[in-house]
């Protein structure tokens, strides 16, 4: 049974991951600041849980641990999906 699963095509396929550039750092800090800002909008409960050390401009005024850990992890997660996008396409 192991030899069916390991002649499977898809298994083989590795997808073309670029190794860190300053453009690849520009793509992240980007698509964080994207989530920020759907979060910003998005998220309608802000402020419930603890709230962070330091105060961000007005415009994120009312965003706590919470908002900032769920904006960042959204943010990374479409950061991933845009660089290997990009890279597999050859534009990065």
């Amino acid at each position: 049974m192991l030899n069916i699963l390991v002649s499977f095509p898809l298994l083989a396929a590795v997808p073309a991951t670029p190794a860190w550039s300053v453009s690849v750092g520009i793509i992240m800090i980007t698509s964080n600041l994207l989530a920020l800002v759907i979060g910003r909008y998005g998220i309608q409960n802000k402020g419930v849980g603890p709230a962070l050390p330091a105060e961000l401009p007005g415009l994120f005024s009312g965003f706590g641990v919470p908002e900032l850990l769920a904006t960042a992890s959204l943010g990374h997660i479409l950061g991933a999906g845009f660089i290997l996008g990009l890279a597999q396409a050859g534009l990065l």
